[in-house]
């Protein structure tokens, strides 16, 4: 039998939730257990209450056993149990552990990268509320498997690693240099806590202590966990849609309550006020008279403003007026809510679509009113533990912003990443909660996020439009079943679709000829590769050749690739020739009207919208695009896409074409997806992890050693201005930057203003 352990004594003798923050060595209530825990049911329950009934028509609840009384109470019981697990000696080490140098006298002191916790604090929440079931389960209305189920997730690392389903509960960590772990059940805070679980949530007075253990072995902690694991497999039945929303709204209320700073008013006054800022009839007229400078608007947007139903298709080709259509739709679907514009993303590392973020009128509404400062108190828990996990901070407060704004222009990311547990839609749920949503591009969508949409669709019962050049037959069908209702399907202005914009040419090689001829006579040509190495080649090229063009690729610093985006823009908008050399950055996020296009094959999606951006103000008659192969096949694209683009190059080859034919040529392929249909926030039942949305990226979002120097006194919100997304095939052992950032090693990877990274051989 080993020896009987010793618990340290804690100093100062109180069970801290949080560490206090930097020059601060004091601890507030808003950093011991009680007072963490209360300001974590006071938010959830200011949450539930500012959503109101939304939330249950929201996600289809209204209907089945999950009444507002049994949400609210569930959902209070999880923030009450959430850190339950604090309460042992490991964790009470390792929250003491940063302020050694600011108060020398703390005990105990547990570095967690040197002596990692034997489990994390939320299983322990699990473990000790099992432990604690007969009490629990009296909590009036309360559903306490779901409760446990959403206090051992909301950190998000519950049942899966790296993406995948370990099908752990208890994981118990090697290193820790203990044999066991003590529980502080018996100490004053602990009872503290005890009693406002009575006073706040209505259980019963007498929970006998006495009779628990407070030593647990390595052995004892995976019995019970595997007692739990049972239960949650055997013995449990749960609402999928109850459980989720149960989950998302406990890890909003637990980032922003661990919110502090100079707040002239309450957090629950500050919650209140912004998820009131919700859309007025004005707000959206004011969009809709910017954008039409005077002009009426078209039938086909007045068709959206009047559709009838709550979920919509526009299927209408680029330059139709997609987007003002859109607020149309939104200035009768999404008053008294807050919406969500979503663009895809041609990469894993895209933040927005720079054409519509930046745009004046859509940024004066994103932009937040509140004037609250807000900083998070941390646990030491949030460092990288060298398993690739990242300090949350930062992806908290910046989702704090779209609680208060009226419009969030996004990836769609940003909102289907709900459905994969990532952090971000997580943390934004309150927003999303009360939202109307257009999804743009939807032919864009690989089969996982496709899949992800139908899911979505299925349930979440908010107004939602969604927006594409053309949506294939299967699509269509798909979304219907989906939505199970009616769906209005808008078409695009037949009289601009049916106009012959382009004319094809197949080539062979590019013909610089061509486009020095038509740049000589003031022409712009728009040129896109398919990758970024061909595309800086192109432009040494032109270069050597005397013209001056524009390279604009993803593989900029994010800042500089701001800077030209609105170069590139700007230029097009003005009255001499212009040469812009781009990858598929220029398919969904460049509003420009090219007088000549030269594009690589690709597949016939994004054929069709590089061809978007040719002739997009009709000039009266068709311009030539120029079509040349692409030698390296498989990546970005298949020999089978390939094939296809190529296909549909030589259908319309040297003839005059119009949107519509292109988009009648795509719906027509027989083409057949399997979109993905499991998704961890809704299918995992009691784990809760991220998971990839998309199929496998080929880049990953890193800094650059040579820019350390600079980053290193930047904020986290100017950090992002340095990032790049750089190809992810060969990335072992790079280093990993406080804010959770790859760090790409200066000997792989060079930078220059005018190409922007370039791999070194």
């Amino acid at each position: 039998m080993p020896p009987r352990f010793t618990p340290p004594k804690l100093e100062p003798d109180i069970l801290l939730a949080k560490s206090s923050l930097p020059g601060n060595p004091d601890w507030g209530e808003d950093h011991d257990l009680v007072g963490h825990t209360a300001a974590v049911v006071k938010s959830i329950t200011t949450l539930v209450h500012s959503l109101g009934s939304n939330l249950l028509q929201q996600f289809g609840l209204g209907d089945r056993h999950s009444s507002f009384a049994t949400l609210e109470a569930t959902a209070r019981l999880a923030a009450y149990l959430h850190d339950w697990g604090k309460a042992n000696h490991q964790f009470q080490g390792v929250v003491r552990y940063s302020l050694i140098g600011s108060n020398p006298s703390v005990s105990p002191q547990r570095n967690p990268l040197e002596r990692p916790q034997l489990i994390r604090h939320e299983v322990g929440s699990v473990l000790l509320a099992w432990e604690f079931r007969e009490w629990l389960v009296q909590c009036p209305n309360a559903d306490f498997m779901t409760a446990i189920a959403a206090a051992g997730g909301h950190h998000l690392k519950l049942g899966g690693k790296d993406g995948k389903d370990t099908g752990k509960l208890v994981e118990v960590r090697e290193g820790s240099g203990d044999t066991c772990l003590h529980w502080y059940v018996k100490h004053p805070y602990f009872c503290k806590l005890i009693h406002y679980g009575v006073r706040t949530l209505g259980l019963p007075q007498d929970l006998p202590l006495s009779q628990f253990s407070q030593q647990w072995e390595i052995k004892t902690i995976k019995d019970k966990g595997e007692k739990v694991l049972d239960a949650f497999i055997d013995e449990w039945e749960p609402d999928a849609a109850f459980v989720a929303v149960v989950k998302a709204l406990l890890v909003a209320a637990d980032a922003i309550a661990s919110a502090s700073g100079q707040m002239a008013i309450s957090l629950q006054q500050w919650i209140e006020d912004v998820l009131k800022q919700t859309l007025t009839e004005a707000d959206l007229q004011t969009v809709i008279n910017t954008r039409l400078c005077g002009h009426s608007l078209r039938p086909f947007q007045t068709d959206l403003a009047n559709t009838p139903q709550r979920v919509t298709l526009a299927r209408a080709g680029c330059g139709s007026g997609k987007t003002l259509g859109a607020y149309c739709w939104a200035q009768k679907h999404a008053i008294g809510r807050k919406l969500f514009f979503c663009y895809p993303t041609t990469g894993t590392s895209t933040e927005g679509f720079l054409g519509y973020v930046h745009n004046k009128v859509e940024s004066e509404l994103l932009h937040s009113r509140s004037a609250v400062d807000l900083e998070l108190a941390c646990t030491g828990e949030e460092v990288n533990n060298g398993d690739g996990s990242v300090n949350e901070t930062a992806q908290k407060l910046e989702a704090f912003k779209a609680w208060d704004a009226k419009v969030n222009i996004c990836t769609v990311d940003t909102v289907l990443g709900l459905l994969q547990c990532h952090r971000r839609p997580l943390y934004c749920f309150p927003a999303i909660a009360n939202a109307a949503f257009v999804f743009d591009e939807v032919h864009c969508y690989d089969e996982a996020l496709f899949g992800a949409l139908l899911r979505f669709l299925k349930v979440v019962k908010a107004p939602i439009l969604l927006m594409s050049a053309s949506f294939l037959p299967t699509q269509v069908e798909a979304i219907k079943e989906a939505v199970g209702e009616p769906v209005e399907v808008v078409q695009g202005p037949q009289e601009l679709e049916d106009l012959p914009r382009y004319r094809f040419h197949q080539l062979t090689e590019p013909d610089w000829e061509w486009v020095q001829q038509e740049l000589a006579k003031g022409g712009k040509v728009l040129w896109v590769c398919n990758q970024v190495d061909t595309a800086i080649a192109v432009y040494q090229q032109a270069k050597a050749r005397g013209l001056r063009p524009f390279l604009y690729h993803s593989r900029f610093r994010y800042g500089d690739r701001v800077d030209r985006h609105r170069a590139v823009v700007d230029a097009f908008k003005q009255d001499q020739p212009i040469l812009a050399i781009t990858t598929q950055v220029a398919e969904m996020s460049l509003d420009l009207s090219a007088t000549l296009l030269v594009s690589q094959i690709a597949d016939p999606a994004g054929l069709i919208q590089r061809l978007g951006r040719l002739n997009r103000q009709y000039c009266g008659h068709p311009r030539d695009a120029l079509f040349y192969p692409d030698e390296k096949t498989g990546f970005p694209y298949s020999q089978d896409q390939l094939k296809a683009g190529e296909a549909l190059i030589q259908k319309f080859a040297a003839q005059e074409v119009s949107q519509r034919q292109l988009a009648a040529w795509l719906e027509n392929l027989n083409i057949q997806h399997t979109p993905k249909d499991h998704f961890v926030w809704l299918d995992g039942k009691w784990k809760t992890y991220p998971a990839p949305l998309r199929k496998a990226g080929y880049t990953v979002t890193a800094l650059l050693e040579q820019d350390q120097p600079t980053v290193a006194q930047l904020k986290w919100s100017e950090l992002a201005r340095y990032t790049v997304p750089l190809p992810a095939n060969n990335i072992q052992g790079w280093q990993r930057h406080r804010r959770g950032y790859l760090i790409a090693p200066q000997e792989q990877w060079g930078y220059d203003s005018e190409l922007g990274a370039f791999a070194l051989k």
